[in-house]
């Protein structure tokens, strides 16, 4: 029997600017939860009702799991989709005249819409809650991350800096969700030596780790990936296949490629005149992505055929069927090399479906489906594996990421590693002050508490990602500069032993996350 270990990561940069009516990038959050989470919701309790036996795993980051309890955000979401929901009613009228071939298409948009925002009120807003529900019910595992997603490997040489990545990515977990993790999401898959003692100090079991982690190990491995990997500290680590998930991951090959499918890129808000799209885009004039969008990947810009929802309903079966097929044949193979029910780890970020593919919830409710009622598949989670108490390599691994190259060269390159040399000193400046100011509290202790907060927001893998694929590349730097900024207010003030009130509270509200955060992490005597 196969056995599907399927975790999803969900996770979005810290974006939250009250200051402006309307800001750019909180789209992000907006876009995945109307197209990624809710939907990924909603398909998991159709298959709760249903009484398919399915589960998984899913790593909600802190970032995203504070701005998705934010009740600002929250307000600003709906205001989003009643925007969405108004365009969607024009979009059917206009398309019913002019454009007859997008008339299903527009009427489905506005449908789910309706729908996504009527579920997310019905919540309380709360779409956390009905995650944690399925949690209860042993649907899902959760799992945590580091605090604000910093690509680990890169600040191995600052141990407080990791400290306090880990720390806080567990506490705000257990805020949030009122229990402990016991699995945690490497950033990128960023595994170096002696991670794993630090996770499995903060009472972590299970991580998991990029595919070429046995290829390169130390010590050979035995089953290949296919059993947990017991590390030195006695974290497991269960390796992501990349076989199988390649078929769904791979920008040149993946499923999602397919001509049939519907084109991310090619939305109405960037083609249709300015003068009909201007009240659902940003100013001034910036045309942006609308999440009305008819034409299939087919061909350049000006020759895509439009989407049909019929074919693309074809290949998502034929796919979903070829995606099993592999599994099993992979699983025969592996078995013939001694490996008994081998464990298929399959790692995917959560925004993926949905959202960048846009047919891709319906091809993972299609999986959990059909593996459900097949006898060659059993779904799994890595606690439940551990539980097993089977047979396990114990090796030792070398550093690695789920990179294209296998490494740090996404977030360490000659683009964005001017980066580090002002995110070095600001932590052992955050180092110094601990040492200088110990236990403080009151408003003392508000000010460094500050400084540490801005400190880990700078610390995000997702400024050098940016600044790398050149997209956000100065929202990214702005970024940057406003977080490591904020600290050296904090560090000239407390030079000069004062504390700068006004910009204190200022400060608080702009970033209200990591309300637990004590600066006193960063001590390295309380390491």
């Amino acid at each position: 029997m196969n056995k599907l270990n399927l975790i999803l990561h969900a996770h979005l940069p810290y974006v939250r600017h009250l200051e402006y009516p309307r800001f750019l990038e909180e789209d992000w959050l907006f876009e995945s939860l109307n197209e990624s989470y809710i939907p990924l919701l909603r398909m998991l309790d159709r298959l709760d009702s249903g009484r398919t036996g399915f589960r998984l795993s899913i790593c909600f980051s802190p970032t995203l799991i504070t701005m998705l309890s934010d009740e600002a955000l929250q307000q600003r979401f709906t205001e989003y989709m009643n925007l969405r929901i108004e365009l969607g009613y024009r979009e059917v009228e206009r398309t019913a005249k002019d454009e007859p071939e997008c008339h299903e298409m527009a009427l489905h948009y506005l449908r789910e819409a309706e729908e996504n925002l009527r579920i997310f009120e019905d919540m309380g807003r709360d779409v956390l809650k009905g995650f944690k529900e399925l949690h209860e019910k042993n649907r899902i595992e959760l799992m945590t991350t580091a605090a604000t997603h910093a690509y680990l490997p890169i600040y191995k040489d600052y141990p407080t800096a990791i400290n306090a990545q880990v720390e806080m990515g567990l506490r705000t977990h257990e805020r949030i969700f009122g229990e402990k993790a016991k699995g945690f999401w490497l950033p990128e898959c960023g595994f170096y030596p002696g991670l794993d003692k630090v996770l499995a100090d903060h009472g972590v079991t299970w991580c998991q780790l990029a595919s070429h982690t046995v290829i390169t190990a130390k010590d050979k491995s035995v089953y290949g990936g296919y059993r947990p990997v017991e590390l030195p500290s006695g974290l497991f680590g269960f390796v992501r296949d990349w076989g199988v998930t390649s078929l769904v991951w791979s920008s040149v090959s993946g499923y999602p490629c397919d001509s049939d499918y519907r084109d991310f890129y090619r939305d109405i808000g960037y083609y249709l005149p300015m003068d009909y799209v201007r009240p659902y885009i940003h100013e001034p004039e910036v045309r942006v992505f609308t999440g009305y969008k008819y034409h299939a990947i087919t061909g350049r810009t000006e020759d895509k055929a439009y989407y049909s929802p019929e074919k693309a309903k074809e290949k998502i079966a034929l796919h979903v069927e070829n995606f099993l097929y592999n599994i099993r044949r992979r699983g025969m193979i592996v078995e013939t090399a001694g490996i008994k029910d081998p464990v298929f780890n399959l790692c995917f970020d959560a925004e993926l479906f949905g959202h960048r593919w846009y047919e891709g919830i319906s091809f993972l409710e299609g999986v959990l489906r059909r593996a459900g009622e097949s006898s060659d598949f059993a779904f799994t989670t890595p606690t439940s594996v551990i539980l097993e108490n089977g047979e396990v390599d114990r090796i030792r691994i070398n550093e690695s990421s789920w990179a294209a190259d296998g490494y740090s060269d996404i977030w360490l390159d000659g683009s964005n590693s001017w980066i580090y040399r002002h995110i070095f000193k600001a932590i052992e400046r955050m180092q110094e002050l601990t040492h200088r100011f110990p236990d403080q509290g009151s408003l003392k202790g508000r000010f460094l508490n500050q400084a540490s907060r801005e400190l880990l927001l700078a610390m995000s893998s997702d400024w050098p990602c940016i600044i790398h694929d050149n997209t956000s590349v100065s929202y990214a730097e702005n970024r940057l500069r406003s977080h490591l900024g904020s600290f050296n207010v904090v560090y000239s003030s407390m030079s000069r032993n004062t504390v700068n009130t006004e910009w204190l509270i200022n400060a608080e509200r702009s970033s209200e996350i990591f309300p637990d955060i004590d600066y006193n992490l960063f001590d390295p005597e309380k390491l």
